[in-house]
């Protein structure tokens, strides 16, 4: 396989990911992970059995990503994609960009770990408040 046809498969998970994430598709964006995936954003890291609650609590809306950069290692790759999430009933922005690695497996290309940083009014960069999402703990 060309780094050409890497790269294309990449950016179809990818955008799998955004669409399953605008149409509250929670099993697509299980999907597009591996099953030892994971999401950060608020201070926390969230393994793939967290997501449905996780996605749950989120905001609905659109999430319009750009073209990723992707650094590929054979079997392995990392990357960050832009993100304009616009919030559906006020249509408020969050902006921001994915931290990601990814792994070919013999389903395909796969995110193992997705890291959300924001873009502030104030220019700071960061991960989100903590207390956006409290999740139940075991």
């Amino acid at each position: 396989m060309s780094d050409t046809d890497d790269l294309v498969q990449i950016q179809q998970l990818l955008a799998r990911y955004a669409v399953a994430m605008t149409r509250g598709d929670v099993d697509l964006v299980l999907a597009v992970f591996t099953p030892d995936g994971s999401y950060s954003a608020f201070g926390d890291t969230y393994p793939l059995d967290g997501f449905p609650e996780l996605i749950a609590a989120a905001p609905k809306g659109l999430f319009m990503v750009g073209t990723p950069v992707i650094d590929l290692d054979g079997d392995s790759a990392a990357g960050t994609q832009p993100l304009c999430f616009v919030e559906q009933s006020a249509h408020d922005m969050r902006i921001g960009y994915y931290s990601d690695t990814y792994v070919r497996t013999p389903d395909g290309w796969r995110l193992r770990t997705r890291a959300m940083t924001f873009i502030r009014r104030s220019g700071a960069h960061d991960s989100g408040r903590p207390h956006a999402f409290e999740r139940t703990r075991p």
